[in-house]
């Protein structure tokens, strides 16, 4: 009888991480591509929970966080495909993340007023790109008529229509700042305005006090610098005195309005401590419009990012938003309708 030899059973194929591959070459370039698309979209998810805004070019990045999605979710299939499940706990990970800071921060239409209602207002805020907007501002106001106007790169050709154009009878109070082309700003009211300090800024913040019915208002407009990559430091500090202003305005115990150009988006740690010092809420996303995106115009949803804001206190109940389009410049304008209670306390 023949001896019979005992051939080894080959061993099978692993899906951890230190096994060998078999097609070892297309799946470690999976893995490899997958570990790759998920650097960036860790290091802005990482920012959003350690509730900073860090350098360049993560400011910039953290305004388009929902973005970030794409790359996530194209690197948790690769690192399956590539048997790597580290990588894929890694890339389940930062969508979870993502996914849970991506729904809104605060929502409904309103929340217990503090008393019975005074007045109802409308209020617009609009970037005009230089003043390259200011026809389509100028239809804009003819045709909704908002109770208060926030302008914004409201350039010398823009100021002079205003004055020029606008009828004093339709908004006889005005607080408007000349500059050019990006350093003009205006404030229109139908309502009584007294002068206010301003926040100091580059380009034109002014303040002022409205009288709405019998109640003060604080009015700001914002139009902070943005955070291009040498300038991110000026952004930080111009939203810094913004906030400072915020938790004044609180302090006040007036009802208390910012709208403008902030430019900055809910996933800014610099934006939600100015929400938090001032306790102020975002009207478009209390109307159900958060993340509906304000710049650049010429993108919608998922793309794009909300940096045009309407901000109110607890005074103000939200009852709608709408995002308006304008020719010739690169923000769309807000327009938003509130109520505004008076204190029974």
């Amino acid at each position: 009888m023949k001896s019979g030899t005992i051939t080894p059973a080959a061993p099978e194929a692993a899906d951890d991480d230190t096994a060998p591959h078999r097609g070892g070459g297309p799946r470690r370039l999976a893995a490899f591509s997958a570990g790759a698309l998920l650097l960036v979209p860790t290091a802005v998810a990482a920012c959003r929970v350690a509730d900073v805004d860090a350098v360049t070019p993560l400011p910039q990045l953290l305004a388009f966080l929902p973005w970030m999605l794409a790359p996530a979710g194209v690197a948790l299939p690769l690192a399956l495909l590539g048997r790597r499940r580290t990588v894929a706990l890694w890339a389940a990970a930062v969508l979870a993340l993502l996914g849970w800071h991506v729904r809104p921060y605060d929502t409904g239409l309103t929340e217990d007023p503090p008393g019975p209602v005074a007045a109802r207002l409308t209020v617009l805020t609009s970037n005009l790109e230089f003043g390259g907007a200011t026809e389509g501002l100028l239809t804009v106001l003819r045709r909704e008529r908002p109770d208060l106007v926030f302008v914004q790169e409201c350039s010398l050709t823009c100021a002079k229509a205003l004055q020029s154009r606008v009828s004093t009878a339709d908004y006889p109070y005005r607080n408007i700042v000349e500059g050019d082309p990006a350093e003009g700003s205006a404030i229109l009211s139908r309502h009584p305005l007294k002068p206010a300090p301003g926040v100091d800024s580059v380009l034109a913040m002014p303040g002022a006090t409205a009288t709405v019915g019998e109640l003060p208002v604080n009015l700001q407009l914002a139009h902070p610098l943005p955070p291009i990559p040498d300038a991110v430091d000026d952004w930080r500090r111009e939203l810094g005195r913004l906030t400072s202003y915020a938790a004044d305005a609180r302090d006040s115990g007036r009802p208390t309005l910012i709208a403008g150009d902030f430019n900055a988006t809910q996933d800014h740690a610099a934006f939600r401590r100015l929400l938090e010092a001032g306790e102020l809420r975002d009207s478009a996303t209390l109307a159900g419009a958060a993340r509906t995106p304000s710049w650049p115009a010429a993108v919608r949803r998922p793309l794009g990012a909300q940096i045009d804001h309407v901000l109110v206190s607890e005074d103000f109940a939200v009852r709608d938003a709408r995002f308006l389009d304008l020719a010739d410049t690169d923000h769309r304008s807000l327009l938003v309708t509130l109520d505004l209670h008076m204190r029974t306390e």
